[in-house]
């Protein structure tokens, strides 16, 4: 089976390319370079294209010959809506297109839990409305749209729908979190952190891109939440990475009003990489039935949120650490802290 994979050089694009699957031959595409090489191309093939998603003649060229494309490339909530609006709905958009005019017969396209906005009902299934509640959850949902109806023109589209998903080259808000906690400070948390939150180890969504690869179109053909299968609250996976710092550090609990009204200020101003979505998802339940994917797919989870949150912070602090001196707006590079950075002395 070959595989074109575009967002090649993000976190997911990286996992991916990582595995070692038996039968499995991979071209990369993105406008970014890959951080390192990979050694699973198709005999005579490229392993990794430059190439932006929105332009479509040149994605036919690349996806000649495949049996799947997969689409992960994506623009995160920490880029401006316009930015948003073009790469996750004009670049599926492209995408889809591009795959028609090559004619590839599936395309597994990834796009998020945010499309349920701030769901009121967990856990959250499939077929609960989409609300979206900024720029970047009204783009899934258009993005999901368009692969949609290319579903019912005859295309098998497998949708999968992550939760916030963690691992080797997470960094993105997370590194504030490690950054913290390395240097021997308290974390704050809004309201305690006790809502319950799912998280995912982006080596079960790599698994979950397997099954919908691999399986028969009646069974793929559908759209899936992907999410860990044990997780609690965000207090408890947060003081885990503390307790593994080796500090004696404990959350702290901020209050709620003044917390959501302080953070959203700053995020209007684009002076902290908390963004208004995440403000309220810190403060409410925030998880998705994984039933349909366990039944139709063979789903199985294998790593809880909290110890690949553990794990995600053991490579940070091996591997990543001189990284903090970086900033940058993808999964792959720790996000500018902004005004937060000043909120260290306090803890």
């Amino acid at each position: 089976m070959h595989i074109v994979l575009t967002g090649a050089a993000g976190m997911l694009g990286t996992a991916l390319l990582d595995r070692e699957w038996p039968g499995f031959t991979w071209t990369g595409v993105d406008l970014r370079p890959p951080r390192h090489a990979h050694d699973n191309a198709q005999d005579g093939a490229q392993d990794f294209v430059t190439a932006d998603v929105r332009d479509t003649d040149r994605l036919a060229k690349v996806f000649a010959g495949a049996d799947v494309v997969v689409h992960a490339a994506a623009a995160l909530p920490s880029h401006r809506s316009a930015e948003i609006r073009s790469v996750d709905v004009d670049g599926t958009r492209s995408v889809v297109e591009a795959v028609r005019r090559a004619g590839v017969p599936r395309l597994v396209h990834i796009s998020s839990t945010a499309v349920y906005g701030l769901p009121r009902y967990c856990p959250t299934p499939e077929d609960y409305p989409r609300v979206p509640v900024d720029a970047y959850s009204g783009a899934k949902v258009a993005a999901e749209s368009i692969v949609e109806q290319a579903r019912r023109d005859g295309l098998c589209a497998p949708i999968l729908r992550p939760k916030t998903f963690l691992g080797r080259e997470r960094l993105g808000i997370f590194a504030m979190l490690f950054e913290w906690a390395d240097e021997g400070r308290h974390f704050p948390l809004i309201g305690g952190g006790r809502a319950v939150t799912q998280m995912l180890d982006v080596g079960d969504l790599c698994d979950a891109v397997r099954l919908v690869c691999e399986g028969p179109d009646e069974a793929v053909n559908d759209t899936f939440n992907i999410g860990a299968a044990e997780y609690g609250p965000l207090r408890d996976d947060f003081q885990a990475v503390l307790d593994a710092a080796g500090y004696g550090r404990r959350i702290i609990s901020v209050p709620v009003g003044p917390a959501v009204a302080g953070l959203r200020t700053l995020a209007a101003l684009r002076l902290s990489p908390v963004y208004a979505r995440l403000v309220h998802k810190l403060v409410r339940d925030s998880y998705v039935s994984i039933d349909k994917a366990v039944d139709r797919l063979g789903y199985a989870p294998k790593v809880s949120g909290r110890d690949s949150l553990l794990a995600t912070y053991d490579w940070w602090r091996r591997e990543a650490a001189p990284l903090r001196r970086t900033t940058g707006r993808t999964h792959r590079d720790p996000w500018r802290q902004g005004a937060l950075r000043l909120a260290k002395a306090l803890f």
